[in-house]
């Protein structure tokens, strides 16, 4: 499954009066982990940049006036995203917006809201009442975010990456538990890489405690009786 972590910055808050995108940043993600795929650019949004927008982006004319306009990007864009893709967003609707003006401008069919998966719907969901921002979420999860001084496309999405599959529980490369019939699997044991059962070992391992501290633990289970949580659940013979 092929998803798409974006994220923009804009000149403020609201296209239908006039404003415009200055940044785009994508990651890609296949079945969850990280491609190394990414789209990154910086586009001349044909105006003059607000100061209080370049105090939160770092983005002022001078550095923006030589860039693409949005126009002669549009089609990298669009590729990079491709048709069906999910698009993982913090605050979706915002990104969507902005997205969807810019493409309507050029003549690029619109991307249907559908697509959007918000990171912001999830965390609210899981964290209500708490601060879901991203630096938040990544305060939350112990992800650093140190560089992030300004808001910058390609570096929030990588963050927002993490976030997501953070939010999603994590995952372990390489670890595959499935089995059983659906899977192709025996239902029986674990299932190493590639789906292979795994086999029992040829020897047992040599126990890591002393015999005289066996020795001790039994006497120190005996004096305890017959209720013993050792008796009832590690030893077969008293169930």
């Amino acid at each position: 499954m092929r998803e798409i972590v974006l994220d923009t910055e804009t000149t403020g808050f609201d296209p239908d009066t006039g404003d415009r995108i200055v940044e785009i940043g994508a990651v890609e993600l296949m079945n969850h982990l990280p491609t190394g795929r990414t789209f990154h650019v910086y586009i001349n949004p044909e105006r003059p940049m607000p100061q209080e927008a370049f105090e939160v982006h770092g983005l002022g004319d001078d550095f923006l006036r030589d860039k693409p306009k949005f126009a002669e990007i549009a089609a990298d864009f669009v590729a990079f995203i491709g048709d069906d893709a999910k698009l993982v967003i913090h605050n979706a609707s915002f990104d969507m917006k902005f997205l969807n003006a810019e493409l309507r401008m050029v003549g690029h069919a619109t991307m249907p809201y559908s697509r959007a998966v918000d990171t912001l719907e999830i965390a609210r969901s899981m964290f209500p009442g708490a601060q879901n921002s991203l630096d938040a979420l990544c305060r939350r999860f112990r992800i650093d975010n140190s560089n992030r001084t300004l808001h910058g496309a390609l570096l929030d999405s990588e963050l927002l990456a993490e976030v997501y599959l953070a939010l999603r529980g994590g995952r372990q490369p390489g670890l595959v538990l499935e089995s059983g019939p659906m899977h192709g699997g025996t239902g029986t044991g674990a299932q190493a890489e590639g789906g292979t059962p795994r086999g029992q070992r040829p020897r047992p391992l040599a126990p890591r405690i002393t015999e005289a501290e066996a020795e001790a633990h039994a006497a120190f289970v005996a004096k305890m009786g017959e209720k013993a949580v050792w008796l009832r659940y590690g030893d077969a013979n008293h169930e």
